[in-house]
């Protein structure tokens, strides 16, 4: 069975990206992992009094009582979306987020991270929404961004940023065997700008390879690669966007994160993260 992490800190945001989790574990019969992580005070003396001690163990447990308590309320929720079938297990530990589903990934093969974000602005950015952006680059895991905005409804229509290179094309077909699952069509998008290096026949060769796939190909010619994007998720309906998180291409010109991580926290479309 495929497994999906999803790290919660049962806010609304949560609650929210929660329904997507589950959605996806059944399509994919995949087990939701959910996962709570919280911090412990820190010190920077070498010994720690016993008070201290008792005050670590008081706020262990009390995270230990609330995670406890919210279990009866995600099993709520998956009742509600009539997805109360879907295998879910639990675990709790603290320390850093990012470091955390790196870890559990690796230990549990995790095959996708699906988490909530509220997006951010400057010293505005909260808990699920600046490590989200953090997490799609950073965890090497195919991760699945929800916004607060997003609710869960039938999934027609998957966006797929492309400049048709290799990477691309695996992708691709990870995300074409996604679409499958939901009976959905994969609108792929290249925004052709000054730079864009591939020819039209090269563009033909590559799209050659799903000319039996549910894939539509569009080709924009453009140089606002992020508003080019924007737009073509409002126009074309799409419900989920799909991109490949790369850390050295053209991009990095217009944005010093990585689009994908930038997006992360604008748009109002999930988002799903590839990884080269």
């Amino acid at each position: 069975m495929k497994k999906i992490l999803f790290p919660t800190d049962f806010s609304e945001t949560a609650n929210n990206a929660f329904v997507y989790a589950l959605e996806m574990a059944k399509s994919i019969d995949a087990e939701v992992i959910v996962l709570h992580v919280y911090d412990l005070p820190s010190v920077s003396f070498g010994e720690v009094p016993i008070t201290l001690v008792e005050i670590y163990d008081s706020i262990e447990l009390n995270n230990f009582e609330n995670f406890k308590d919210q279990i009866p309320h995600l099993r709520k929720i998956a009742e509600k979306h009539q997805l109360d079938d879907v295998k879910m297990s639990h675990v709790l530990r603290h320390g850093d987020l990012v470091r955390i589903m790196k870890e559990l990934c690796h230990e549990e093969k995790i095959d996708m991270v699906v988490m909530g974000t509220n997006g951010a602005s400057g010293l505005q950015e909260i808990f699920l929404g600046s490590n989200t952006g953090n997490a799609i680059v950073n965890v090497p895991v195919t991760l699945l961004s929800i916004p607060n905005k997003a609710h869960f409804e039938r999934i027609k229509y998957i966006g797929f940023t492309t400049t048709f290179n290799d990477h691309d094309r695996m992708a691709l077909h990870k995300a074409i065997s996604i679409a499958k699952r939901f009976h959905a069509t994969v609108k792929c998008l290249a925004v052709k700008t000054h730079k864009f290096g591939v020819t039209d026949e090269g563009i033909e060769y590559w799209k050659s390879e799903f000319k039996n796939e549910p894939v539509e190909f569009f080709v924009i010619p453009h140089d606002d690669v992020k508003e080019t994007i924007l737009d073509f998720v409002e126009h074309q309906d799409i419900d989920i966007l799909a991109m490949v998180t790369q850390k050295r291409n053209f991009f990095e010109e217009l944005f010093t994160h990585s689009l994908t991580q930038k997006l992360s926290y604008h748009i109002e479309t999930p988002i799903l993260a590839f990884h080269e």
